[in-house]
């Protein structure tokens, strides 16, 4: 499938209104069998692994806490199969709100492969490294180490 910039955003607003349906087969018709969506560490018991598996745990969000998802902006680069948005999660049970960005890797056939969920929040300073629980942020040739003072 050739994507487009275009057809990147139109299949992730899509991918939020199933999510705002609640519907997890239809959720999980953006994904592909084996993808993941990650979150920062401590967030919903790790990252979602399997299109099915991140329809269920939000059509159970969407159940327990009323919620309803924006997409805000939206950055795709369809050569590198890669999109970034920014967003919103309303909790209307709880009456709170979440701001942040998500970047997606599609996959060659132009489902999702990947998200990986960043949130505006105050740093936790109890944890040392503040990045995604359970992303092998090595093998991906991020740097682990600053340098020197």
């Amino acid at each position: 499938m050739s994507l487009t910039k275009s057809s990147m955003e139109a299949h992730i607003r899509a991918y939020f209104d199933a999510c705002n349906s609640g519907d997890p087969q239809r959720i999980a018709e953006y994904f592909e069998p084996d993808g993941v969506h990650y979150f920062p560490p401590g967030m919903y018991g790790g990252p979602f692994r399997g299109a099915l598996e991140i329809g269920k745990r939000w059509q159970a969000a969407v159940q327990n806490f009323g919620s309803y998802w924006t997409v805000d902006h939206f950055i795709g680069e369809p050569e590198s199969r890669r999109a970034v948005i920014e967003w919103t999660h309303f909790k209307r049970k709880q009456e709170t709100m979440l701001r942040g960005d998500e970047w997606y890797i599609f996959s060659e056939r132009g489902l999702i492969q990947e998200i990986r969920a960043y949130y505006a929040s105050p740093q936790d300073r109890g944890l040392n490294a503040l990045e995604l629980g359970g992303f092998d942020y090595e093998s991906r040739g991020y740097p682990l180490k600053g340098p020197a003072l």
